[in-house]
């Protein structure tokens, strides 16, 4: 055993002897402690046994927001470190950072994509990072970027150089972080999503001013935005429980909007855009290119896309209220249908 993997082995066992104690003696993690214990994780230098156990003992207990924190940080550096040449100076900075993590099973269509690539198309770069290897459900990102005839970044450098031409990247995790692959790719094994599928959400590769987080459960609006003010003082950044856990506005449902605003936190009410949930409809990815080129009515996807795209113009700062982002959202469409 080398030094490396001893201290790694010796780094996770303090951890999972403080979180792991039971009832009345285990404690959470300090922000240092998380970040260490990752960072071991990410290194590939911890035993197999260390990391499930790790990891499903943070999922079973819930990562405080400090844990939360420590762990960005750990996955941050391990990006700084492993990626060359890819700094965002000189190239174009997104305006908003869009994390795509959902794998669930309720799931439609990926229509946030297109809300992307409005914003794209306006002068608001998005950069969107993501993995759905592992989706039961619906119609995954790459299958969407494919049925409108886009392609993946290969890693974060052709993200960065793409995103002044282009207005709208992807990028998969794998070429964003094989280590934080590796271990989210853990959930077939271990049967649950882990702490991993939390923390990626905030990784925010090129360093943009604002971000939009999609989650499933509720109890994680709070969390992720308690988790921003530790990381990320400053900035923006905004929260919605969305399909399937995307960032994505259901048209039929109000929203919540978790907006975290230069240091200071608030919830702001967004009213539903539709009636009635919609009659189910098959999800073809073709709906995706059909709606996007004018070629096709679709009611429930167009509300969507304005919604969604409005969501992601407040978080980016280029409207001050839920109305304002819904003008703006509407008119940006309407103008591209002409």
């Amino acid at each position: 055993m080398t030094d490396t993997t001893s201290d790694a082995v010796a780094t996770l066992a303090q951890a999972l002897g403080i979180i792991g104690r039971g009832p009345g003696r285990s404690r959470p993690l300090t922000r240092s402690e998380a970040r260490d214990a990752f960072a071991a994780l990410l290194a590939g230098t911890a035993l197999d046994v260390q990391a499930g156990a790790f990891l499903l003992l943070m999922r079973y207990r819930g990562e405080t927001a400090e844990e939360l924190a420590g762990l960005v940080d750990a996955a941050r550096i391990r990006i700084a470190r492993t990626t060359v040449g890819t700094a965002p100076g000189g190239r174009l900075r997104p305006a908003l950072d869009w994390p795509s993590y959902a794998a669930g099973r309720t799931r439609g269509l990926p229509w946030y994509l297109l809300a992307a690539r409005l914003l794209g198309e306006a002068g608001v770069p998005v950069l969107m990072h993501g993995d759905n290897d592992l989706q039961t459900g619906g119609v995954g990102a790459l299958q969407g970027l494919s049925a409108l005839g886009l392609s993946p970044a290969a890693d974060l450098s052709e993200a960065a150089d793409r995103l002044g031409r282009e207005g709208f990247v992807y990028l998969p995790l794998a070429g964003l972080s094989p280590d934080l692959k590796r271990l989210l790719d853990l959930r077939s094994v271990l049967g649950l999503r882990s702490p991993v599928n939390t923390l990626v959400r905030h990784l925010n590769p090129l360093d943009a001013p604002a971000t939009l987080i999609g989650v499933f459960h509720p109890n994680y609006l709070d969390s992720h935005a308690e988790a921003s003010l530790l990381l990320d003082a400053g900035r923006w950044l905004g929260v919605v429980k969305g399909a399937g856990g995307e960032g994505e506005r259901r048209p039929h449902k109000p929203v919540d909007l978790r907006l975290v605003e230069q240091g200071t936190s608030k919830v702001e009410h967004w009213p539903a855009l539709l009636a009635a949930a919609p009659a189910d409809s098959p999800d073809d990815p073709a709906r995706l290119a059909a709606l996007w080129r004018g070629e096709a009515e679709d009611p429930e996807g167009e509300a969507t896309v304005i919604g969604t795209a409005a969501v992601a113009l407040r978080i980016a700062g280029r409207a001050s209220t839920p109305w304002a982002a819904d003008a703006l959202a509407r008119s940006l469409w309407s103008h591209r249908r002409r």
